[in-house]
């Protein structure tokens, strides 16, 4: 039998193509959730993200510079004004290693027709750039325009619920034929009035059928606590795999910014204590007890420590930036993202003894790379543009 920690099986990586990508998580062991949450990492002395002339090019450090294993996507979430031709061509001309594709009615829409069709041509085009995948499933509006993330998981009505499911079962299979590292999902808010025993058993229920199609296409599927929903915090997710018996396709989504926003423990714990279950990351910048994703350096995380710690952990997937509000500034944001975490990720690599790190240019279009840990705010997670319990 496959162990966890070897998913998805030697071979398996579903029809279509096929990636020959690792997707799995290090081996440390996970530690319990505690109840007192230890100094976050934060900044000090940050300055502003220097802004750039438009002719201006970013500063970037040698790949070679990076910690092995680290490899950067951007999500097409935060691109939605570009057509998705042009957000795959930006990405890989600025370097990035691939996409967190969004599967939306602008970019590879999930309920018109010939999604297979579209989807084969779309491979042979992520081919050509070079660019790895991860498909995700957070888009507000695909399948109800009027409710955000309508219908979820949780929905009272189990027709409504089935919706959901059908989605998720055929970005299981865009996934396969893309040959993507991990499909993504969340469970969604609890609607009022719902007791939480009863929450807990419509999640494992209605993900029974995708875990069932993500093992038969050998794609993991990688839960994201989100805060506000039901399946908020990495306790959660433990909860929802013993609820499940532990399936081997099920494996974690860790959001940066979320640990820093409402995990008890700093960003970088969070990653070493997730470490077995990871099979997808997202990144950006948040601030503690607010959820609202932010450009890098305007919020209070230390990066190089993070990505460290990925690197160590044995992640072999993307790490995807996700700055879902920021698409009016997409182009830019893409450009000045991958400048800062190639500069963070040289901060983090290991040097020899006596090595003195130069500090970052400032006159690059993004911020200088935190590098000095502060105490973040406290407080309880709230959504900074929605009501409480909303997604961005």
């Amino acid at each position: 039998m496959t162990s966890r920690n070897e998913w998805p099986p030697a071979g398996g990586s579903g029809e279509g193509r096929s990636s020959g990508r690792g997707t799995g998580g290090g081996r440390p062991s996970a530690r319990a959730t505690g109840d007192e949450r230890p100094p976050a990492q934060g900044l000090s002395g940050k300055t502003p993200r220097a802004q750039a002339s438009d002719n201006q090019q970013p500063q970037r450090s040698s790949a070679q510079d990076a910690p092995a294993g680290l490899r950067f996507g951007y999500g097409t979430n935060g691109l939605t004004d570009l057509r998705l031709d042009d957000a795959l061509g930006l990405l890989a001309d600025l370097g990035y290693d691939g996409v967190g594709l969004t599967l939306d009615h602008m970019h590879l829409d999930p309920l018109a027709p010939d999604l297979a069709a579209r989807t084969r041509r779309l491979a042979r085009r992520l081919d050509r750039l070079g660019l790895a995948v991860a498909v995700e499933t957070g888009a507000r509006y695909v399948l109800d325009p009027r409710h955000k993330h309508g219908p979820s998981l949780l929905d009272p009505d189990p027709r409504r619920r089935a919706e959901r499911v059908r989605l998720l079962t055929r970005a299981v299979q865009v996934a396969a034929d893309l040959g993507a590292h991990a499909v993504h999902c969340f469970s969604g808010s609890a609607p009022d009035g719902t007791p939480e025993h009863t929450a807990w058993a419509r999640l494992a229920d209605a993900l029974a059928p995708v875990l069932d199609a993500a093992a038969a296409a050998a794609v993991p599927l990688a839960v994201e606590p989100e805060p506000g929903h039901l399946l908020a915090t990495l306790a959660h997710f433990h909860h929802l795999r013993h609820l499940l018996d532990d399936p081997e396709p099920l494996g974690l989504t860790l959001d940066i910014g979320h640990c820093q926003c409402l995990e008890p423990r700093p960003p970088v714990d969070c990653v070493r204590a997730a470490a077995p279950w990871l099979r997808h990351v997202q990144i950006e910048d948040m601030r503690r007890g607010v959820h609202e994703h932010l450009p890098f350096g305007d919020g209070e995380i230390d990066f190089p420590p993070v990505l460290r710690a990925l690197a160590d952990s044995g992640y072999q997937g993307l790490t995807v930036v996700e700055l879902p509000r920021h698409s009016h500034a997409g182009p830019q944001l893409a450009a000045q993202s991958l400048d800062f975490l190639r500069r963070a990720a040289a901060l983090a690599r290991p040097r020899a003894p006596g090595h003195r790190t130069p500090a970052p240019s400032t006159s690059a279009p993004s911020t200088a790379v935190p590098s000095a840990s502060g105490p973040a705010a406290s407080g309880t997670a709230h959504d900074a543009a929605t009501p409480p319990g909303g997604t961005p």
